[in-house]
């Protein structure tokens, strides 16, 4: 019985030990901290699912408010939160060669086939991916697709059009959602996917599916997180998740007999990729005797194409839903601000015989402003996270030396709210962003797409789309607060990526009667 006693308080000691062993990284260098727990670090709401990632570096940032960085534990990984917009420019920009991974994979080599895409790549996986589909977000592209958002803004408004006749009151989440999906549907792989009509539409289903977390996530995340080299074999992503995708792709591809079929969309670009045979480009991993960048290939494969399809998909509808719906939910809050979108909307289409193009939509100045104070208030997605890839990193403002591996993440929505650098910022104010003013905004404190190499590559489709949704509802319509209604919006504490709301973004949507 001492025995059995004996093992089991030595098995007790090297758990503990074990799930310890990094805690005093950041105690080391001087950083402060919370307490780490054993296992779970700083981290528990996070894997018990009460907190989002982005809603627990909101609240790292405001515990600290006099610190440049922050030290963090995602289990027993450390990590830095930046409070500092110039430590902020070093690794996004100024030092970027060391710091550009994401670093969401735990492991280097053992990589779920959904997340070698363009978003989660890492290393040269993703400067060749980058390298090659950077021109397909070009200014001749989008112009070339506006018609196809023309006709899902147009679809938009005969739905909302039933909405008022038929509800009280609709989710603006939902609506918006369902209109992006459309499109991405429609311009990325030339179906007609009909999710405004369709009240079960499998698309909808789908997306909503990505962004949703449920217990089989949070535990497969949290385990993979703790113990990484036990949980290889687990995936962040649902299962069914690459199932679907794969028959998505392998449908769409098929139909077009593995061929550019002329539709100049997604699907086309994957499949000109494709024909084009490796891509070769200078590797931002590996360097050569004398330090140049050695030359390195990449073969375009089916499973790395249903990547790209499976990201497109995900991330186009899903930033853009909540940023053109948030947007929405802040002019039912205050109708000043929407009657001025709604005389400029009048204004500008006069000029374009009342149809909504890509310059009647470029010319939306306050539009625009309205679109981006509400990406300051609520980003799409609320932190960007990096990785050190060199053996060593020292910060000359602080002078803190960190080592390979350890993750950064910088909390874009702490900082776009901070009264630092932005005064009232719980006040929904469009005029921040106005000629002149905009340029007043210190460097880096507002980050709604990124910045540097890994920038947001979609950003200009994504607020394309959402400002054509907006100015498709607005040109018709106007939104109030529903009985339901709630001002300040409470977020998803399941959110990974991308933000969400609890019970969505109820508004009444009445016509408009116009003088």
């Amino acid at each position: 019985m001492l025995i059995l006693s004996a093992v089991l308080v030595v098995f007790c000691v090297v758990l503990y030990l074990y799930g310890t062993r990094t805690f005093n990284y950041w105690k080391k260098r001087g950083i402060k901290h919370e307490k780490p727990l054993p296992f779970v670090g700083t981290n528990l709401k996070n894997f018990a699912q009460k907190a989002s990632m982005a809603m627990m570096a909101t609240e790292t940032y405001r515990k600290f408010p006099n610190e440049k960085v922050v030290g963090y534990y995602r289990g027993t990984v450390p990590e830095l939160v930046i409070r500092d917009p110039e430590i902020a420019k070093r690794i996004l920009v100024t030092d970027f060669q060391h710091f550009y991974a994401r670093g969401f994979n735990p492991h280097k080599t053992v990589i779920e086939p959904l997340l070698k895409n363009l978003f989660f790549a890492d290393g040269d996986l993703w400067r060749l991916i980058r390298q090659r589909f950077t021109p397909a977000f070009s200014t001749g592209k989008l112009k070339a697709m506006f018609p196809l958002i023309t006709k899902r803004a147009e679809n938009l408004q005969i739905f909302t059009d039933k909405i008022v006749i038929n509800r009280d009151h609709y989710d603006a989440r939902e609506l918006m959602g369902r209109y992006t999906t459309d499109f991405i549907g429609e311009c990325g792989f030339g179906i007609n996917m009909d999710t405004l009509n369709d009240e079960n539409s499998q698309f909808r289903a789908l997306g909503k599916r990505i962004f949703e977390r449920k217990l089989r996530d949070g535990v497969s995340a949290a385990l993979k997180i703790m113990f990484p080299e036990m949980c290889k074999n687990l995936t962040f992503l649902a299962p069914e998740l690459e199932k679907t995708m794969n028959h998505l792709y392998q449908s769409v591809v098929k139909e077009r007999n593995n061929k550019p079929s002329g539709r100049n969309d997604f699907v086309d670009l994957l499949l000109e990729l494709k024909e084009k045979g490796e891509i070769i480009g200078e590797s931002i991993e590996k360097k050569d005797k004398d330090g140049k960048p050695e030359i390195v290939t990449l073969e375009l494969t089916d499973s790395l194409m249903m990547s790209q399809m499976f990201v497109f998909f995900g991330a186009g509808f899903e930033t853009s839903s909540t940023a053109s719906s948030y947007t929405l939910h802040q002019l039912a809050f205050n109708p000043d601000c929407q009657e001025k979108v709604q005389a400029e909307i009048d204004s500008v289409l006069e000029k374009y015989d009342n149809k909504l193009t890509f310059d009647a939509i470029k010319d939306m100045a306050y539009l625009e402003m309205c679109f981006y104070e509400s990406m300051r208030m609520y980003p799409s997605v609320a932190y960007l996270m990096r990785k050190c890839t060199s053996k060593e990193y020292t910060f000359p403002e602080i002078n803190l030396t960190i080592d390979e591996d350890v993750k950064i993440m910088i909390p874009i929505q702490a900082i776009q709210m901070d009264e630092k650098y932005f005064r009232e910022p719980t006040k929904f104010d469009p005029e921040r962003f106005s000629f002149g003013a905009k340029d007043d905004i210190k460097k880096f404190v507002f980050l709604p797409f990124g910045e540097g190499p890994r920038a947001c590559v979609g950003e200009r489709l994504g607020q394309m789309q959402s400002m054509a949704g907006l100015a498709a509802v607005l040109q018709k319509f106007t939104v109030e607060p529903a009985a339901i209604s709630r001002r300040d919006i409470i977020p998803d504490p399941t959110g990974v990526v991308s933000e969400n709301f609890v019970g969505g973004l109820p508004l009444k949507f009445r016509r408009r009667v116009k003088n």
